[in-house]
């Protein structure tokens, strides 16, 4: 893509499955000015006194100009119209865990913030994903005898590496020649004898990087710890660690995760909450088919209309596959009747993440959403956001 001066702001969001696409062109000063607009299959282009403003798609992608439709001026926004148009580009996806990652393969678990390493040359011997959380009540629907899984937890062997929705769980136990890294131990706090001569030891059970001091997981017993997905990065050991914006990855993560369960499980409905079982964000799903194509432009008045913070170092134009959410934030007792029904339906699935992630997610949809035409920011009374896969 190329934009050619300044003026013109243009939002594009191309539907794959449904083949059309909602274009939305403003303009620089508020209240308009005269425009002139080309569409062409594969450009746009914007003549207005202020200037000319050209932006060329991604190849792969195709506007069908003749079915233009809709054209409205909506105050705020600018300009209106829809159209049929086509992508074929495909996401190049941030793989929550590399599925060409077969067993017998030596990896290594990096710190996904900094880059420390919190396990060298692990050799996984099997990579197998858990089953869903009413595994133990479908056995005892299903099978005419005693389930005999029934109080047992699966943890991983040696070698294993089990994958959740957003975690993995690994044993550590192959590990004990090598001492576990100080930022992935666990503090162990004893209460005082004295006070307290009948209580066990209590253990914070956190996994911390010992360079960045982010919450990487939690320990699950004395041989399996849990790791977020949102939080590390597992690599073949030959392979570099690759530098991924923050906000990217755990947008990535989360898009991926959603987009899996809505596929497997026909759920589209999510809560967010902490590791302190606290909800933070209700999330709902209504399609991961979107591309998002805009140019910036640049005017000072840019802020109105850029998604990411990284793409706008990067480029004042920019193209992503997304998914596009609603949301509602449960912080400091918003929306706790929604949050309580949410909680107690069997068809909302919940996503557990470290508080502070939980917040960077929230900080992630808010700046989507504050930097959308004003008109697409809100659907009755769920707030609208873009998270890039």
């Amino acid at each position: 893509m190329a934009t050619v001066a300044a003026e013109a702001r243009v939002f594009l969001e191309v539907r794959r499955r449904l083949q059309s696409a909602l274009l939305i062109l403003g303009d620089s000063k508020e209240g308009g000015l005269p425009m002139a607009v080309s569409v062409t299959p594969s450009s746009l282009r914007m003549q207005s006194p202020g200037g000319c403003t050209e932006l060329r798609l991604p190849a792969g992608v195709r506007l069908a100009p003749s079915s233009c439709r809709g054209l409205q001026h909506v105050p705020g926004d600018g300009l209106h119209l829809r159209l049929h148009a086509r992508a074929e580009c495909r996401p190049e996806l941030i793989s929550v865990f590399n599925q060409s990652l077969q067993a017998q393969e030596c990896c290594t678990f990096y710190c996904q913030s900094c880059g420390e390493v919190v396990i060298r040359d692990r050799m996984l011997l099997r990579v197998l994903p858990l089953p869903g959380d009413n595994w133990g009540a479908l056995v005892d629907e299903w099978c005419c005898h005693p389930n005999p899984f029934a109080n047992k937890p699966l943890h991983p062997q040696e070698n294993d590496c089990f994958t959740g929705d957003c975690f993995y769980l690994v044993n550590l136990k192959s590990d004990l020649w090598q001492p576990r890294p100080e930022g992935a131990s666990v503090e162990t706090h004893h209460p005082s004898s004295e006070n307290h001569p009948k209580l066990t030891p209590k253990a914070n059970t956190k996994v911390i990087c010992k360079r960045c001091k982010v919450m990487l997981g939690e320990t699950v017993s004395s041989e399996t710890t849990k790791f977020y997905m949102t939080e590390i990065i597992i690599l073949p050991s030959e392979r570099n660690f690759p530098i991924i914006p923050r906000s990217q990855f755990v947008q990535s993560i989360i898009a991926q995760c959603m987009v899996e369960l809505s596929s497997a499980r026909s759920t589209f409905r999510f809560t967010i909450q902490g590791h302190d079982d606290k909800v933070y964000i209700l999330l709902w799903l209504l399609n991961s088919d979107s591309l998002v194509i805009e140019s910036l432009g640049q005017s000072t008045s840019i802020q109105k209309f850029p998604v990411l913070e990284d793409v706008l170092k990067a480029n004042a134009s920019s193209a992503w596959n997304a998914v596009k959410v609603l949301y509602q934030p449960c912080i400091k007792s918003r929306n706790a009747e929604l949050s309580s029904l949410w909680e107690n339906d069997i068809s909302v699935h919940s996503l557990t993440l470290p508080s502070t992630t939980c917040l960077e997610l929230l900080l992630i949809l808010s700046k989507s959403n504050a930097t959308l035409p004003p008109s697409l920011r809100c659907m009755n009374s769920f707030q609208v956001a873009f998270l890039k896969m």
